[in-house]
């Protein structure tokens, strides 16, 4: 069978390519559909379906825009609403590409529409299943997303669905079947997927916990829950852009990669609500960087950081990058939906600075630096930004821990803690909070595994 996934590992994605006799079928693509379209190109072939497992809430789907510029049927599973022209499956149809079929199979319990997606060969052999996030690589898809859209859709009632789709769907079908997911280790979408990307379904029922047939319901609901971590705030953001549609990938694209000079860039950052977003490396940025910006790193695991980081996706952006690199910033932001940008700075930081235009910096310590600022002034707070439970694992002593996912909410309880009046905190607020005379001085620990986002607070200033 001629099936290649396209993997993303940034987001931990998976994207498949199905062809056969100059048809091709697409599953669950990523905003940006230019690799699809020029796989397709390069056998000559042509889009015939784009299939979706799901409304997506880690990213924005290249759906709408693969459909518009190939005339391709976008597929949706059972009870799927979308806002704009879609099929919408039954249970058990069977779409043709080629000489292969596709077979749908509804397996709610991530999402209610989420469905399994069999691939038959063109001699009738069950090849494997595209299974999107209802079974995942040692885990399975969480249940509790879909709440933060609907709200009568509890965890333990979706965890309830997946424990029948998998007992009566997934585990009745052949053990030599393929198992081909959305995500891989990394992605929020699961809390323990392997670093594999396949396996055969045999393997899966002998190895992923979920797959337990000695399980009851109730064991399972509470072993699927169990450990679950809050997901990022633009999931559910996401989602309703899956549902109801977006604009063209290439509207986002013109938009965001307009060239600005240092004036012109200066003079958007003041008229506009735009926060600027510098990705340069974290050393570089410390250096010297644009007032009132902060730092993301593009290298890494950079835009569910932004999503995590930056609350609205609406929001307005400012890029200063690496020269080279907007295009692929600009790109990486609208693939969780951040399609805002309304430009960067021509030349990087580098003109800014040549412009003589006013520049900030961070002064970085190292530990033997902190543990001597410490002695000097032992009422200086430290906050540890690290995961929760990478704090109670080990940490500085006399540190307060405020995990970088969740730093808007941490920000809002130190701006209460300085005496300053109560209000509403936004990242434009962080500056000012931080300059407040009343607001008591403190470090930020960092470490490696986020060291590349920083934020531009007089936080090691001291």
């Amino acid at each position: 069978m001629k099936l290649e996934q396209i993997y993303t590992g940034c987001l931990a994605h998976a994207a498949y390519y199905l062809e056969s006799k100059g048809e091709v079928a697409i599953f669950d693509p990523l905003r940006e559909i230019e690799p699809y379209l020029n796989r397709a190109a390069k056998s000559n072939a042509k889009i015939k379906y784009v299939f979706e497992t799901h409304f997506h809430a880690d990213f924005v789907s290249g759906h709408l825009d693969l459909a518009k510029k190939t005339g391709a049927k976008i597929v949706f599973g059972p009870t799927a609403k979308p806002g704009y022209e879609a099929i919408t499956a039954e249970d058990n149809q069977v779409f043709k590409v080629g000489d292969y079929s596709v077979k749908v199979i509804h397996t709610p319990g991530h999402t209610m529409e989420s469905t399994t997606y069999l691939l038959i060969d063109e001699n009738g052999k069950e090849h494997g299943i595209i299974s999107g996030d209802t079974l995942f690589i040692g885990d399975v898809g969480r249940p509790d997303l879909a709440q933060h859209v609907i709200a009568e859709l509890t965890q333990e009632k979706l965890a309830g669905h997946l424990y029948d789709s998998l007992r009566n769907k997934i585990m009745p079908l052949s053990d030599d079947l393929i198992v081909y997911p959305n995500h891989g280790a990394g992605s929020a979408c699961g809390k323990n997927m392997s670093k594999e990307t396949t396996d055969t379904l045999g393997h899966q029922k002998l190895v992923n916990y979920a797959l337990n047939p000695n399980l009851t319901k109730e064991e399972f609901i509470k072993e699927i829950l169990t450990g679950l971590t809050t997901p990022p705030g633009y999931f559910p953001q996401n989602v309703l852009m899956n549902i109801k549609g977006y604009e063209s990938f290439d509207t986002v694209m013109k938009r965001g990669t307009q060239a600005l000079s240092p004036r012109a860039f200066d003079a958007a950052a003041n008229e506009t609500e735009a926060l600027v977003l510098d990705t340069r490396d974290a050393q570089k940025f410390s250096e010297g960087f644009v007032p009132n910006s902060i730092n993301i790193g593009i290298d890494g695991n950079f835009a569910p950081w932004v999503g995590a980081l930056i609350p609205d996706i609406k929001q307005q952006i400012l890029l200063v990058t690496d020269p080279g690199r907007e295009e692929e910033v600009v790109t990486r932001l609208a693939r969780v939906g951040y399609d805002y940008c309304i430009g960067y700075l021509e030349g990087g930081f580098d003109a800014w600075k040549n412009a003589g235009k006013e520049l900030d910096k961070i002064e970085r310590v190292n530990a033997e630096q902190l543990a001597e600022k410490l002695a000097k002034d032992p009422k200086a707070r430290v906050f540890d930004v690290r995961k929760q439970s990478e704090y109670l694992s080990e940490h500085v002593e006399n540190v307060e821990n405020a995990p970088l996912d969740f730093i808007n909410e941490s920000m809002m309880i130190f701006y209460h803690l300085s005496n300053a009046p109560k209000r509403s905190l936004a990242w434009k607020d962080l500056h000012s909070l931080l300059n407040l005379k009343e607001c008591p001085k403190f470090l930020i620990q960092l470490t490696p595994t986020i060291s590349n986002t920083i934020f531009p607070l007089p936080i090691l200033k001291i």
